[in-house]
């Protein structure tokens, strides 16, 4: 993305390519995974939109995407080869993608995958136990702690509602004995108060003798008062002499022992103190209780639980490095192959001196195995082999990457461009150039970019691109050229402006 890319004048510059992918491709998986709403059976559009200050829009089938998406999509329907391209075999991190596509063994690939996610499960819970292990001294120390302190309370159900009962009825205790004593004193002690009573008693009934109102012969109002008088002072005796009771009994009822109080408030306040502590009520001290157990437990058992885990990591080590060692051989056999396929393509693209290898080395672990896999050449006698991306000049490395994507042909449907590839070559090697990538469009779909004509006489359809300008603006104009007009513009590729009918012969030669 570059605003230069955005003619004077205009506002944003637009590049956008119609691709049909097969419905096996990994693009309908990568796509469903962002939420892009495409189906295999429609075509992909990718689209990039550049404006004139700078700013960038990626689009798939017209769904806003991020470029980082749009470049991995991109990858997977096109590559582009030509002099100092890095997008493909300069990029090493996808030979072992090309190895793999050439050796066709993706049952091997799948298995190792599937053993890879096994052991990493089994590898985190081995880690997830050891670092528990690691912090379990800690936890258990607090654990055991915390359940001894409980253990000590012992809190019983509902015990917090007695106490807090118990404690009020306490506090009132020494007033309510006070009050009592008060009414005690007001029914006078001993007996006092009856004595009086009686007292008055035995007056009414002296009076009652002197006037004969005992004997009932004649009812007066006075005898019928004296006699109301006796019966109310009989009354007050007896009730007198119940209430004394009544009131001594309550009175025993609100003698406690001493300390009871402060024995109440400080279990009351032990349990309440616990249960701040450990983030809960009374009521919950019991779970907590049983929660610590349960942490202990499994603390105690931690030990038991990675023995068992680590027995099965080792199983599923064991089946990984099985499937690993499977696709190292199988790599390593195709690894031969591609390499002799390559070289064989060598020679008549004029790199007859050129060696060419596929180096398998030990990596770390993957879901796709523990190999590394790199593309190495020599392109002198008696140089050593090196990476292809720093060994290849930029002709060599579209010469390599035509070999290797002939070698490739039968296991490819991707698009692919090759920008001058042929140059440096003439003659019999630019037509070996052309036969290749002939027999490589047999299979997938090829751009070519040439100046030779023996290249663009290979082709089944042809192009022609032509730049005009004028004062203010410069066009690029491609245009299809007829079938029965190749035969002219290829000519006119050999002779140039004036074309010669040698030049219509040879050209008429080369196509066919």
């Amino acid at each position: 993305s570059d605003r230069g890319l955005v003619r004077s004048g205009a506002d944003k510059a637009q590049c956008s390519a119609h691709f049909e992918v097969a419905p096996d491709s990994p693009v309908w998986a990568i796509l469903s995974e962002a939420g892009i709403d495409t189906r295999p059976d429609e075509a992909l559009i990718l689209r990039r939109v550049v404006s004139k200050d700078g700013r960038s829009k990626a689009y798939i089938n017209d769904s806003p995407v991020s470029v980082k998406l749009l470049s991995d999509i991109g990858h997977h329907v096109l590559e582009v080869h030509g002099q100092h391209d890095g997008r493909s075999l300069m990029d090493v991190s996808t030979h072992i993608g090309l190895l793999d596509q050439f050796g066709g063994y993706s049952d091997l690939i799948e298995s190792c995958s599937n053993a890879f996610e096994d052991r990493q499960k089994h590898l985190k819970l081995v880690r997830g136990l050891t670092a528990r292990q690691a912090k379990a001294s800690e936890d258990r120390e607090f654990f055991e702690h915390s359940a001894a302190e409980i253990d000590r309370l012992d809190p019983k159900i509902d015990e917090e509602e007695g106490l807090v009962s118990e404690r009020r009825f306490l506090q009132g205790a020494e007033g309510a004995l006070t009050e009592l004593s008060i009414a005690e004193e007001a029914l006078g002690e001993n007996g006092a108060f009856e004595a009086r009573l009686a007292t008055a008693l035995a007056g009414i009934e002296r009076v009652q003798n002197k006037i004969g109102a005992v004997d009932n012969v004649l009812e007066t109002p006075a005898s019928k008062a004296l006699k109301d008088a006796a019966e109310a002072l009989e009354r007050a005796m007896l009730e007198t002499q119940d209430a004394r009771a009544a009131v001594t009994k309550a009175a025993t009822n609100f003698e406690v022992e001493p300390g009871r109080l402060d024995a109440t408030e400080k279990r009351l306040f032990a349990l309440r103190a616990a249960a701040r502590k450990f983030d809960t009520d009374i009521q919950g001290l019991a779970a907590k209780r049983a929660e610590f157990a349960e942490h202990l437990s499994n603390i105690i058992n931690i030990e038991g639980d990675i023995k068992a885990a680590k027995s099965a990591l080792a199983k599923a080590e064991t089946a990984y490095q099985k499937s690993a060692e499977a696709l190292t051989q199988a790599r390593t056999q195709a690894a031969l192959s591609l390499s002799a396929k390559v070289m064989s393509e060598l020679p008549p693209l004029k790199m007859e001196r050129a060696q060419f290898e596929v180096s398998i080395s030990a990596g770390e672990a993957t879901d796709i195995g523990v190999d590394k896999v790199a593309f190495r050449i020599s392109t002198n006698p008696g140089s050593p082999m090196g990476p292809l991306e720093k060994i290849a000049s930029g002709g060599e490395m579209a010469r390599f990457a035509l070999a290797l994507k002939v070698a490739l042909s039968d296991n490819s449907d991707m698009v692919m461009v090759f920008d001058e590839v042929d140059q440096g070559v003439g003659g019999a090697v630019a037509d070996a150039v052309g036969k290749r990538l002939k027999r490589l469009a047999e299979k997938a779909q090829v751009f070519v970019v040439t100046h030779s004509a023996q290249v663009a006489a290979s082709a089944a359809h042809q192009f022609r691109i032509e730049k005009t300008s004028d004062a203010a603006v410069t066009t690029t104009h491609v245009s299809v050229i007829a079938d029965d007009a190749r035969e002219e513009e290829i000519a006119r590729m050999l002779s140039g402006e004036m074309i010669t009918n040698e030049a219509r012969a040879a050209a008429r030669q080369l196509m066919q």
